[in-house]
């Protein structure tokens, strides 16, 4: 099971869009979603990146990816963002199985669903969704696929109420089970990666017993 550890910087109102020169300043190192879960049908592993740290209010993630081809078609929240080019936060805050899913696809339209398995989830109010803040460098327009190789970025900025089934109030200390995914379900090449690797027959990113753990200092 790997391990990461999350560090804290004591900052409150960063906007999305300062999420990645404060991680370079602060010399967040990068990780990898690599891991090929099914291979045989779905082999493609496009180059994909995340960093993260939380503050006193929040998490901070941000990703960056290289792939084929680009897609936001989902153009509201809680859309089917997975079927574009999507990037996955999947954690668990407290010992009570509830675990929450935070999907975004390319252009920073967000997917936020809680609960103890794939077939029970409630989705979060708009009124939790505003709350989240996104920076996309393709901006937040949405858009159909378009083929030929594409870097992009996403930053989000997470407020602890977006765990809006829990009362969050500082994640300082915490041992917190937890994925990270990127998917393209609907793309020309679809795909299903994941940071720590998922026993499954078929993809299927609702596995907590197959995160990984995050240490948040």
């Amino acid at each position: 099971m790997k391990e990461l550890t999350v560090e804290c910087v004591d900052i409150d109102g960063i906007a999305a869009g300062d999420v990645p020169a404060l991680f370079d300043r602060m010399g967040v190192a990068w990780q990898v979603i690599d891991v090929v879960n099914w291979p045989r049908e779905y082999s493609y592993c496009p180059k994909t990146e995340f960093r993260i740290a939380h503050t006193p209010g929040a998490i901070l993630l941000h990703y960056r990816v290289s792939e084929y081809s680009v897609a936001a078609v989902a153009g509201r929240d809680n859309g089917n963002v997975w079927e574009d080019s999507c990037v996955e936060f999947f954690s668990m805050p407290t010992d009570d199985d509830i675990y929450y899913n935070i999907e975004c696809n390319c252009a920073g339209t967000v997917l936020v669903g809680a609960g103890r398995d794939r077939n029970c989830r409630e989705l979060a109010p708009q009124r939790i969704l505003d709350g989240v803040q996104r920076w996309a460098s393709m901006g937040r327009e949405p858009f159909s696929e378009r083929i030929g190789e594409t870097a992009w970025e996403v930053a989000l900025v997470i407020p602890y109420a977006t765990y809006f089934m829990h009362s969050i109030t500082t994640f300082d200390s915490r041992a917190v089970p937890a994925n990270f995914f990127k998917c393209g379900d609907h793309l020309q090449r679809p795909h299903f990666l994941s940071w720590n690797p998922v026993a499954a027959p078929s993809p299927d990113f609702h596995r907590p017993e197959c995160f990984g753990r995050l240490r948040f200092a």
